[in-house]
């Protein structure tokens, strides 16, 4: 009988409250793949070492938990990403699980943003989670932001949400472009005076916890609400919202359908 896994690989997060946000999608996934074995991995060396540090947990890197699969003689393994753009993370941790695969058949579920059907599915199931917003109020969320190409993918989601008239929903970054000061800009331009602020991420870690909402003075609530505005803080990662989760099902049934 032929062995088979699922491997759920996510950049991974410090947080143990927020690591809730992974484990939902990865329970969800490994509900819908009977017959496979589930396995994590994480794809950053800083957070692995962290946990292990302070938990005494080991996670494995993507090439090891291929390594540790074809030890224990597994056959097919379907990689599902929890990243949500094709970028730096999702390269780094395709290259390691095609270099470490051997003779086992690997197949790759793509990242949450992927194709434009994505993007619509994720902007209709966030403006399915926003209360109802009055003419001076707007929805504003933090990406990580990357230096690769794929970083346009933040601008294309605030056009995506203009596409189906969320006029007063926009998206900055916390390493790339869109910035903060665009942000500003576009909460100026619409007179806005209440914000909502909510991570673009798949868990509420540390980018969320500090650089979002922290209550240091150059978090983008403590900046936002010394401009005047009044901030309300939605601190929930993409990964605990149900339509998400089934759009990664999705991607990992489109690689399943390839072995």
């Amino acid at each position: 009988m032929t062995k088979r896994a699922l491997a759920i690989i996510s950049f991974g997060t410090s947080y143990p409250d927020a690591r809730h946000a992974i484990e939902v999608l990865e329970q969800s996934l490994a509900n819908s793949m009977p017959g496979y074995d589930f396995y994590r991995a994480f794809t950053s060396g800083m957070i692995i070492r962290k946990i292990e540090r302070e938990e005494g947990i080991h996670i494995p890197n993507p090439a090891e938990l291929m390594e540790q699969l074809q030890e224990s003689g597994y056959e097919e393994v379907i990689c599902q990403s929890l990243h949500v753009i094709p970028g730096l993370e999702y390269e780094k941790m395709c290259a390691q699980i095609r270099q470490a695969a051997g003779q086992m058949t690997v197949k790759i579920g793509q990242p949450m943003l992927t194709s434009q059907e994505d993007y619509i599915t994720v902007c209709q199931a966030l403006l399915g989670e926003m209360p109802a917003l009055a003419a001076d109020e707007a929805y504003v969320y933090m990406g990580h932001g990357t230096e690769h190409a794929v970083n346009a993918a933040y601008s294309q989601i605030e056009n995506t949400f203009r596409f189906l008239d969320a006029e007063r929903v926009y998206v900055g970054t916390v390493e790339g472009f869109p910035a903060l000061d665009y942000v500003q800009k576009r909460l100026r331009a619409h007179n806005i005076r209440k914000v909502w602020l909510a991570p673009f991420m798949i868990v509420a870690g540390d980018h969320a916890q500090n650089d979002l909402a922290g209550e240091e003075e150059d978090s983008w609530k403590s900046i936002l609400t010394a401009e005047g505005y009044e901030v309300e803080i939605v601190l929930r990662g993409l990964g605990t919202i149900p339509s998400i989760g089934e759009l990664f099902i999705s991607h990992c049934q489109d690689a399943l359908r390839e072995i």
